[in-house]
């Protein structure tokens, strides 16, 4: 391994290792950024992951996830907006300036993607002046079009920068992640627009491999042992400016089954090895 500047292991590459071992792996590797999930997180105690990480040198890249705004019923949705703010105030704690969002599918019962991303927007108004108080980002993440019924009506950067670019893009932003949009002829011309507007708040590789796995949720693939060609995906967002970490996110069950000290150095010696 040489340059791991830029590198950010997501936890849940390596979600079999606790906070610490995390911790403990990246000062071993020379890994300078992780991006964070909430659950473990506030398991081991929000407090206490913000200042192991900090004590460690290590820079907190992101924070997954908020979203899951397109609820119809009012108490859900005024509950969503709470959990979301919750997400707001663990980032800042832990010292992020972004905040990943994963919308949300459609409500049960409902056929309505149009209405379901208003509802997005309606949220994005209520949040984004909160998260610019505390000095943290939203970043808008579209997933692959497989999974517009039940995790995020949001499926491409198109749709993603039409609702981000009702607000300030020091409010909102996207994620640009190589596993959701590589299949988009689109999406170039569209991380193109997110750079002009410095709305890049994130970016994240993963490959695609198949077939998929049942459930299809776990298909993550290790970089390199799939479809997708890293470097050209990097050359998109540095050539919109992007210079900030590259975030490797994977959920792959057969990584999970192993040591997760080994998959982290593997991970960090893909990386170099395909992108740079």
């Amino acid at each position: 391994m040489t340059d791991l500047s830029r590198f950010s292991i997501n936890q849940m590459t390596v979600k079999q290792l606790s906070i610490p071992e995390l911790v403990e792996g990246c000062l071993e590797l020379g890994i300078p950024g992780v991006g964070l999930w909430r659950e473990p997180v506030q398991s081991y105690g929000v407090e206490e992951t913000a200042k192991l990480v900090r004590d460690a040198g290590l820079t907190v890249t992101t924070l997954c996830r908020g979203g899951f705004f397109t609820a119809i019923d009012p108490d859900e949705r005024a509950a969503a907006l709470d959990d979301n703010r919750r997400a707001v105030d663990e980032a800042a704690t832990l010292g992020t300036d972004t905040l990943v969002l994963v919308s949300g599918g459609l409500p049960a019962g409902s056929k309505d993607l149009h209405g379901a991303r208003e509802r997005i927007a309606d949220a994005l108004a209520v949040l984004g002046p909160y998260a610019e108080e505390h000095g943290v980002k939203l970043a808008i993440e579209p997933l692959h079009p497989m999974y517009a019924s039940d995790r995020c009506v949001v499926s491409t950067l198109t749709q993603a920068l039409d609702l981000a670019e009702r607000f300030p893009a020091h409010q909102v932003g996207v994620t640009v992640d190589t596993y959701h949009i590589w299949w988009d002829d689109n999406a170039p011309a569209q991380i193109a627009r997110a750079g002009a507007g410095g709305r890049i708040h994130t970016f994240q590789l993963a490959d695609w491999t198949t077939p998929l796995p049942e459930g299809v949720l776990n298909g993550r693939g290790q970089i390199g042992d799939g479809a997708i060609d890293m470097r050209e995906w990097q050359r998109y967002v540095e050539a919109a400016g992007y210079t900030g970490a590259i975030e490797v996110e994977l959920f792959n069950d057969t990584l999970w089954a192993r040591d997760g000290r080994e998959v982290l150095a593997e991970t960090a010696e893909r990386f170099v090895s395909h992108t740079l």
